[in-house]
């Protein structure tokens, strides 16, 4: 009661969400039932590619991004409103460009009324590549998470990965997966899905090349793996991009 009546003394809601913007390598949201943005942060703003938070209001993901990514996060946004349960420490790509190799963990919280009817959604970004130097458990992949950031092409060696960060094997994949939320292979198949992403969209290699360039056994194992994680085929990924470049 005593925490109750305090907030309920506050002026406005936005002295809280204003201390959002003081967290510069997180990206903050709110979103309504409706999936439409109700208050960022700056980072937020700046993966939305908007000046301010009042160019958002009101506007949904597909406002800002490519169609597939949009319903992706729609589809996640409507889980969590509608199940009432969040989606913790998932690994996917950064919000900035359909392809990007950099990876954030999200959070996504439902938000109730006084009711405890579902009435949105709350939702946080960190990137990993700036987490991975600063945040205590994952400090002991940072120099595992740059090799595998930068030779996810090559094979990847679960016992190395281990040896970088001073662990055994079993330790190495109970504490990667405790600080990520994601097992190490699932990460390495992120990073090489979103480079395959970007390659689609900047050059005219095949398919096939992209696979092998990217780390995927071949053109099959590329399009299993890219339609788990994207929705959709590598070729039609491809083909919708440049419509979207188009309009």
């Amino acid at each position: 009661m005593f925490r109750d009546d305090f907030f309920s003394q506050l002026a406005s809601a936005d002295q809280i969400l204003r201390l959002f913007d003081l967290l510069p390598e997180v990206s903050f949201f709110l979103k309504d039932r409706e999936c439409r943005f109700i208050g960022l942060n700056r980072r937020g703003c700046e993966y939305c590619g908007v000046a301010r938070e009042e160019e958002a209001i009101g506007k949904n993901d597909h406002d800002f991004f490519p169609s597939e990514r949009a319903d992706y996060y729609r589809a996640d946004d409507l889980a969590v409103m509608k199940s009432g349960e969040p989606i913790i420490n998932r690994i996917e790509a950064a919000p900035e460009q359909a392809g990007s190799t950099r990876l954030v963990i999200t959070d996504k919280v439902p938000l109730q009324d006084r009711k405890g009817i579902v009435i949105g959604l709350a939702g946080f970004s960190r990137q990993i590549d700036r987490i991975s130097r600063h945040s205590g458990t994952v400090d002991q992949f940072s120099r595992m998470i740059d090799h595998m950031q930068e030779n996810f092409g090559e094979p990847i060696n679960t016992k190395l990965l281990a040896k970088m960060s001073g662990m055994s094997v079993s330790q190495f994949g109970r504490r990667f997966r405790r600080a990520f939320g994601s097992s190490p292979h699932q990460y390495l198949l992120r990073l090489r899905v979103n480079a395959a992403a970007r390659l689609l969209i900047e050059t005219s290699q095949t398919i096939a090349a992209i696979a092998q360039d990217c780390g995927f056994h071949d053109h099959a194992h590329l399009c299993r793996n890219f339609g788990k994680i994207m929705n959709v085929t590598p070729s039609i990924f491809r083909s919708r991009q440049k419509e979207y470049k188009k309009s």
